[in-house]
């Protein structure tokens, strides 16, 4: 058997597990989801969210994966014989294609805005028309279908080549371009004339409109954000080297890629108010709002551009970390060729992204819990499998898993002094397995009564 691959360099570790948390999720998702619940509270909560409960469930799967260098399944199986947590990697795969399924679809919309702002398309439109140009693009099977399936190659193109030469290659690439992007972009909407109120909404909390329903949804962005209870950075930590230190490692992640976030938020709110928009928009704010902000900008033409350019990319570096957990557990588990592995994942995600892409048009009347075949795999893998994985995680880490174990990975076999080692195993073991059960609760209506004492 060969060697098992690693990443190369302590840049690929960080730049690949950081392409692997920011994505749509923090460019595309975080805004709209900051605009439609108030801005600065919201946010404040979602920081909370990520220190107590995303930065202890990083930790966990690294833990975890780096401890046996294996797939989540072979890893469960080594650290717990007999255990029944391995189902924890079902739930992994399963969650990642139905987020690659459907980020698929969102990719392809966003591959099809890159096409026409290279072409000009996108210019000297009214609002209406802008809404005409999405709604066409989304109700348009055909036009859907092609732009998914093109992501999709893509995304195929990277993986096969492994892990050095596929994973992270791309993600040293395009990690910097992002965050290039993004200063450069924030840099511009600070200019913008009514920027000062964009940040007040952002950075000027009123927690007076904090409910249970703004908490669930700031934990659920947390772990979409940051790519949490998926077992994809389990899998990726299993490419580690010994000597990758988890705890800062998983703090720089986290730290960067709530800055990605805070940035997008930086880049789009100020630009709102100073246009007139509105921040609750929702899901078609980057589709119909800002292209329609971009053309009344001095340079219209290179901010869309390089705005479409900058999602394209985000796009790219979460779909391959979604794919990874699917490839590494069929190459390993069923002993299948890495290229065969990567031909079943796009397979797959074709099928199911497909049926995401025709829920607009086609498949439209077609409802499962009064929602669309891509609500619901947006729902479901967002709200119930995220949360319920990164509980497991860190009941697996906090309670089953030999506290031995645990303390040789946290401090690279002794060789690294962890100050915040026992806050780090407290909030793993009690704060956030505790704090996503009762949030997970509230999701699924049974706390739902408790947000009438906040009306």
């Amino acid at each position: 058997m060969s060697e098992r691959a690693q990443f190369a360099t302590k840049m690929g570790v960080i730049a690949a597990s950081v392409g692997s948390a920011v994505g749509l999720g923090n460019i595309w998702r975080f805004p709209y989801e900051a605009g439609m619940h108030g801005g600065g509270a919201f946010i404040s909560i979602y920081i909370l969210c990520v220190i107590l409960l995303g930065i202890p469930v990083i930790i966990a799967e690294f833990i975890i994966g780096r401890s046996t260098h294996k797939n989540a399944n072979s890893a469960i199986k080594t650290l717990a014989p007999g255990s029944k947590f391995r189902f924890l990697s079902y739930i992994g795969i399963i969650a990642s294609t139905m987020i690659l399924s459907f980020y698929s679809v969102v990719a392809g919309w966003i591959a099809e805005y890159l096409f026409l702002s290279i072409t000009g398309s996108l210019n000297g439109h009214t609002p209406q028309e802008y809404s005409e140009i999405f709604s066409s693009l989304v109700g348009n099977p055909w036009r859907s279908l092609i732009w998914t399936y093109l992501f999709l190659g893509a995304n195929f193109l990277i993986l096969r080549k492994g892990i050095q030469k596929g994973i992270e290659r791309i993600s040293n690439l395009l990690m910097p371009l992002l965050f290039i992007l993004l200063i450069v972009f924030s840099i511009n909407s600070l200019l913008l004339p009514k920027a000062t109120e964009g940040l007040k909404f952002m950075f000027m909390p009123d927690f007076s409109q904090v409910s249970p329903g703004m908490v669930v949804g700031a934990m659920g962005q947390a772990f979409f954000s940051l790519s949490l209870g998926l077992t994809c950075l389990l899998t990726y930590a299993s490419y580690f080297s010994n000597k990758t230190p988890l705890v800062r490692s998983a703090t720089i992640i986290a730290l960067l890629d709530t800055c990605v976030a805070v940035l997008a938020g930086v880049i789009i709110f100020p630009a709102v108010f100073s246009f007139g928009a509105e921040p609750t928009a929702g899901p078609k704010l980057v589709f119909e709002v800002l292209p329609n902000i971009f053309q009344q900008m001095p340079g219209g033409y290179f901010w869309s551009l390089a705005f479409f350019v900058l999602l394209f990319f985000a796009s790219v570096t979460s779909t391959i970390s979604m794919s990874e957990i699917f490839i590494t557990f069929f190459t390993e588990e069923h002993n299948m060729s890495r290229k065969k592995a990567t031909w079943l994942n796009t397979i797959i995600a074709i099928v199911f992204g497909s049926l995401c892409a025709l829920s607009f048009n086609v498949l439209g009347d077609i409802k499962l819990f009064d929602k669309n075949i891509f609500d619901l795999f947006d729902y479901v893998s967002s709200n119930i499998l995220l949360p319920a994985g990164g509980f497991l995680l860190a009941i697996f880490v906090g309670w089953i898993m030999d506290k031995k174990v645990v303390k040789e990975q946290l401090t690279n076999n002794g060789t690294l002094n962890v100050k915040l080692m026992k806050p780090i195993i407290f909030c793993i073991k009690y704060i956030a397995p505790a704090a996503i059960a009762l949030i997970f609760l509230y999701v699924i209506g049974l706390f739902k009564h408790i947000e009438a004492l906040f009306i």
